[in-house]
């Protein structure tokens, strides 16, 4: 009986033991700048000196400590190049969970100027639920666009014509700070000068929180912002051959309650470009031959400003206010040649073209933003509202002449095309910590769009001018999108989970002057996303699913095409529908000293998949994007770093997958199965005397739906900087496309007519810029600007 009330006598004590454990959190952050300090050593000891709990706060300088027993210890903080840190902690029985609030850490000025730097942050960084590229580390990224960034960015493409993908997939949604832009239309990305670039985030399976567009995912652009105190800045200059010469100014300054930030642009740029053709259609059972050749020399005119201030309202809010505004003009030349043959003639007539386009774009876009934080941890309420208004002209003027068997001019041929849009986006987001591990983030957005377009074509006749092919029309495309969401996180030891919802309702509107286009359309979708983590000792498993939906772009909806090429023709198709994807991946991230590895499954399901479709219409091929039933896709992808050596580092990428279509259009079956791969080899080298290397080989291989076979593709780049008078200036020079690798050579195929093709859009270009920083080692830190939900 004694034994039997002993033993009740300790199950109970253990049990109270258990009852009476606690939870404790609390957030690190810079004394004087109020920044959030990641990856601080957090230790907690008991009366005895013995270690009971150790961890490193997260991203957002969070920690957390659970299952804790009561009683009396000491909790310790410490980081490089802060002073180490230690307070009393007492757990009672009646306080199960205890917030510390905001611990703030000071400066080791001492230990500041006794070590020395000598490694830097990787220019890439592999996490699991995204990889995120410094821009300022990678040699090859520096003088050219954002095209020339996102090159390099693992797991993204782009195509020689501006199209990007991600994993092969080019239902990509890109955002710039967080949010849509027009700027991510076309080809406008390849107006943002590298420069102006901070980092690029790139996520395969966003959650909730994050627009629903994008059936391949997201790639978040991250415009810079100062982080010096008082007056600082940089300079850049760049020329090139083909001609590319850039000037690009960077003047910011911060104190104790604003944050004033500027970046600046102008540049001028040549692009050479070489198309071939070689085609075969039926006429009558008798085959007839086409060579075709196309030079384009086209130059580029550009200037970019934005400019911003953060005012600190009081310690936990802050207000935001930025102007961004892209000025651009374009001059191109484009020369065309025509040699048509037969069997009975091998030199039936020769025709040539001449074209030349002027275009005017104007961009600009307002951004405000309003962020509170609280004294719990975490805790955040942000408003955002953002417009943009743009406006374009663009003329074409086309001379067309035959040369043989006799010579003959033809009338000319002039269009125009003017267009504007005007798009209003509010926002507001709101994140509620319950309690140490458990977080509640809900949202609403609402994004109203109107664009215009008119489109006019007129041929000359004796010199008077009238409407060519009856084109003369005006088009309104409106849009409204309304968005909410909800999600759930929470984490058990290990194990980790993020569970959330997400509506968005979908008004569209298109019409035009001659009602040829009429159509109204209303969807509303609902969009789950599950992400689950399991963290191991020094390696983390996830996995994730979402659903997503591809909205057609504005190219892809306008029905007026461009009469440039005698032969072939791209039109849009007003009646295409979105696609949806259900994404599932795992994905796992083991990092050692020296090396990272991070391999991903992925299977995507996309209904209403959006391909491009050629048909053949008056001997002329139209190019229109169509719905098909579906795509499967299912891959590999595998992403490594290796640093072998303090001054070498290597990442090598690699994407396999298999797809299948099934669908069909115009009674033609367009049900094809295959496969591709993608691979990227990147090495930077850091030299003596403070130079560094930088070499990047990228391959596509082929690829092939039921119309259209692309043959595989490649490029080569390379760069070579040098950094001197006192680290505050850098040399750089570097080579895009070297040897003129990248080449897309495609054939298209039916019954009755083949056409080869091989596209070079851009020469090889040789750069020298030159960038001197003013003020970027000050000392002093003030505080950093909230990015706020741009993130």
């Amino acid at each position: 009986m004694k034994t039997l009330i002993t033993s009740i006598l300790i199950l109970f004590i253990s049990l109270s033991a258990v009852a009476q454990q606690a939870d404790i959190s609390g957030k690190v952050q810079n004394n004087i700048t109020k920044e959030v300090i990641p990856y601080v050593t957090v230790s907690i000891q008991d009366r005895n000196s013995k270690t009971i709990a150790a961890g490193v706060t997260d991203d957002h300088g969070i920690f957390r400590f659970e299952g804790l027993p009561i009683g009396k210890m000491t909790i310790f903080f410490s980081y490089i190049g802060y002073q180490n840190y230690s307070m009393p902690l007492e757990i009672t029985s009646g306080k199960p969970k205890i917030e510390l609030g905001t611990i703030s850490l000071y400066t080791d000025a001492v230990q500041l100027n006794a070590v020395e730097i000598n490694g830097q942050k990787s220019s890439i960084s592999l996490k699991l639920d995204k990889k995120v590229f410094e821009v300022g580390k990678d040699v090859l990224s520096q003088n050219g666009s954002a095209h020339d960034v996102l090159n390099g960015v693992p797991s993204v493409t782009v195509s020689p014509t501006g199209g990007i993908s991600l994993r092969g997939n080019s239902g990509v949604l890109v955002l710039i700070n967080g949010r849509q832009s027009g700027l991510t239309q076309s080809n406008s990305l390849d107006q943002i000068a590298a420069d102006q670039i901070e980092r690029v985030e790139v996520i395969t399976n966003p959650s909730s929180r994050y627009d629903a567009s994008g059936s391949a995912g997201i790639i978040n652009i991250i415009l810079k912002k100062n982080k010096k105190s008082g007056f600082s800045g940089q300079v850049r200059l760049v020329a090139g051959s083909p001609n590319d010469s850039r000037l690009n100014p960077s003047i910011n300054f911060k104190s104790d309650k604003i944050n004033i930030f500027s970046n600046f642009g102008t540049r001028s740029s040549d692009y050479v470009g070489l198309y071939t053709t070689n085609q075969s259609t039926m006429n009558n059972g008798m085959p007839n031959y086409l060579n075709h050749v196309q030079n384009e020399d086209r130059h580029d005119d550009g200037k970019l400003i934005y400019l911003g201030s953060d005012y600190y309202i009081d310690e936990h809010r802050t207000a935001t206010a930025a102007f961004l505004k892209n000025a651009t003009q374009d001059d191109d030349k484009t020369q065309l040649f025509y040699d048509y043959s037969s069997i009975n003639n091998p030199k039936d007539s020769v025709l040539t073209r001449e074209g030349k386009s002027l275009e005017k774009r104007d961009y600009n876009q307002l951004e405000l933003n309003y962020t509170q934080t609280f004294k719990q941890p975490v805790k955040k309420w942000t408003i955002d509202l953002q417009y943009d208004w743009w406006n374009s002209d663009k003329n074409w003027n086309l001379a067309t002449q035959r040369t043989y068997p006799d010579v003959l001019t033809y009338p000319g041929i002039r269009t125009r095309s003017i267009g504007n849009s005007k798009d209003l986006l509010i926002q507001s987001d709101f994140i509620q910590p319950i309690d140490t591990v458990s977080v509640v983030e809900i949202g609403v957005k609402t994004e109203l769009r109107k664009v215009s377009s008119q489109f006019l074509a007129e041929q000359e006749q004796e010199n008077i001018w009238t409407i060519y092919q009856d084109i003369d029309n005006d088009l309104n495309y409106t849009e409204t999108i309304s968005s909410a969401y909800a999600q759930y996180s929470n984490k058990a030891r290990r194990f980790n989970y993020m569970l959330g919802l997400r509506t968005e309702f979908t008004k569209i509107a298109i019409t035009d002057i001659k009602n040829t286009y009429n159509d109204d359309k209303k969807y509303n979708r609902l969009f789950p996303t599950v992400n689950l983590g399991y963290k191991f000792e020094a390696s983390t498993l996830q996995l994730n699913y979402s659903k997503r939906i591809n909205r057609p772009s504005l190219y892809a909806l306008y029905p007026f095409n461009e009469l440039t090429d005698l032969n072939a023709q791209y039109i849009g198709n007003p009646d295409l529908n979105p696609s949806y994807t259900d994404v599932f991946e795992l994905a796992f991230l083991k990092t050692w000293k020296k090396f990272t590895l991070n391999p991903s499954l992925y299977y995507q399901w996309e209904s209403g998949y959006i391909q491009d479709f050629t048909y053949r219409e008056n001997d002329i091929f139209f190019t229109t994007p169509i719905n098909i039933q579906h795509e499967i896709r299912s891959g590999i992808e595998l992403s490594t770093l290796y640093n072998p050596l303090k001054w070498l580092q290597v990442n090598l990428e690699m994407n396999f997958y298999h797809f299948k279509q099934k669908g069909n259009y115009k009674e033609e079956n367009l049900d094809y199965e295959g496969k591709t791969f993608t691979g990227r080899l990147s090495t930077q080298v850091k030299l003596p005397s403070k130079f560094s290397f930088q070499g990047r080989y990228n391959f596509r291989g082929a690829q092939q739906n039921a119309q259209t076979k692309n043959n595989a593709l490649q490029s080569l780049d390379f760069g070579l900087s040098k950094t001197l008078l006192k680290d505050k200036a850098t040399l750089v020079f570097d080579v895009s496309n070297a040897f003129d690798l990248r080449q897309n050579k495609s054939t298209t195929a039916d019954t009755d007519y083949y056409i080869i093709r091989n596209s070079i859009p851009n020469a090889a270009r040789y750069r020298l810029s030159f960038v001197y920083r003013f003020n970027l080692t000050d000392p002093k830190a003030i505080r950093q600007a909230n990015s706020a939900n741009r993130n």
